[in-house]
């Protein structure tokens, strides 16, 4: 019996790493290589990374062969990093930045500590795109680069077209949308139920304001970095530091923010009604200073729209560019009263019946630095998307969605 539940065990455990080595990378990594004026290793040789903006504290020895690496590094920065060892000075490196999903290497000589030399001051920088650290074909965006781009929709494909081989949507390398992966923090967030794009949520699972970092990868050879064949799209949700910092804004757009004449003629439709209206804030900071931190998003979107644009007609004259019908109130309301008489039905509007669309994002993020080996983040979002899609034109009768279907002297609508 003991034998059976040990072995039960064992196999919960397998399936349960097996689940998390598809997840994909969430943090950054630090590694090098501490020698002496000699070339020899410095053995036992201790580095301590700071994350400045948090005071959260990583460190690690040098092994025989004055080695270093260490994982599971909160991405971005500033880092302060400081190597140190009895009988060799002090370094310390500033402003080093970390990478999502990528290793940064600093390789560091250590001098005698009799030679009394000042600390250094280095800022490093990111890895080349062709250094050994580098795991394949892929593009690194961070907050302050998503901030600054240009984006109508602020759509996540809007920011993932940084990417050489991004295209509309979430294809990558002409690849079908749906056959990318996107994740958040490590978890899924694909659109396993179709009628879509390849993201969720109608679009957008998350708000960007809440992205710290985002890397699209095409062809790692990272075996972390799974399930997905055009590309992946690897998102890592902003978390709080020491200084309470916070957003708020609104975002509009309308059909009149838009042209509509090409070389001086008139495009039918393009200031068709089309409007949205998003309101957001940020607000993230310290619980307990250097321990606890906190960060929330909330996001709201409307788009005030009409299910079906065409109207019926006053006097049985149909203009496709006015979305006017050659059928007339007269003879709709003829139908409307026929169904109610007959069947007791109310058919309801007729015309410009509403087909409002809205979007509700929140994100809460809680991170705790445990101690220098340990660290925790729960992290809760919720997401609430109204839309409409019409059904298919293949699937009506006689094609009566094409304009000339309404407007010609057949038309029933």
């Amino acid at each position: 019996m003991k034998q059976s539940i040990k072995c039960l065990l064992i196999a919960f455990a397998t399936m349960f790493v097996s689940a998390v080595a598809f997840a994909q990378v969430t943090t950054s990594a630090l590694s090098g290589r501490i020698v002496d004026v000699n070339g020899e290793a410095v053995i036992g040789a201790t580095v301590v990374a700071t994350h400045e903006p948090s005071g959260t504290v990583y460190g690690v020895s040098a092994n025989t062969d004055g080695r270093y690496a260490i994982q599971g590094m909160r991405a971005g920065g500033p880092y302060k990093v400081e190597v140190s060892c009895i009988g060799y000075q002090t370094i310390t490196y500033t402003d080093v930045t970390l990478v999502l999903a990528e290793v940064t290497s600093i390789n560091v000589e250590l001098k005698d500590d009799a030679e009394m030399l000042s600390a250094a001051s280095v800022i490093t920088t990111a890895t080349s795109k062709f250094a050994a650290e580098k795991t394949g074909s892929s593009v690194n965006i961070s907050s302050k680069q998503i901030t600054a781009l240009p984006t109508v929709s602020r759509s996540i494909s809007d920011v993932t077209r940084l990417s050489p081989y991004g295209g509309n949507g979430m294809s990558f390398a002409g690849a079908d949308g749906r056959t990318a992966n996107f994740t958040v923090d490590g978890a899924n967030f694909n659109n396993n139920f179709g009628l879509n794009d390849g993201l969720p949520g109608g679009g957008n699972p998350i708000s960007i304001d809440a992205i710290e970092e985002l890397q699209v990868v095409i062809s790692p050879y990272d075996v972390r970095q799974t399930n997905f064949i055009g590309g992946g799209v690897n998102a890592i949700t902003k978390s709080g530091t020491n200084t309470f910092k916070g957003s708020a804004y609104v975002y509009h757009r309308n059909e009149n923010m838009r042209g509509d004449t090409v070389d001086g003629e008139q495009i039918p439709g393009a200031r068709d009604t089309d409007r949205n209206t998003t309101y957001g804030m940020t607000l993230g900071g310290p619980i307990i200073k250097n321990k606890l931190f906190f960060f929330v998003n909330a996001e709201y979107s409307s788009s005030p729209s009409v299910a079906v644009p065409w109207r019926a007609s006053v006097d049985g004259k149909g203009d496709a560019n006015k979305y006017l019908s050659y059928t007339t109130v007269a003879d709709m309301e003829r139908v409307s009263a026929f169904v109610k008489e007959k069947y007791g039905y109310d058919t309801g509007s007729f015309t410009e019946f509403p087909a409002d669309e809205s979007n509700v994002k929140v994100l809460a993020r809680l991170d705790w630095n445990i101690n220098n080996d340990h660290k925790l983040a729960l992290r809760y979002n919720y997401t609430n998307n109204t839309g409409w899609n019409g059904p298919n034109a293949s699937s009506m009768d006689g094609g009566t969605r094409s304009a000339y279907a309404r407007t010609s002297l057949y038309s029933m609508a």
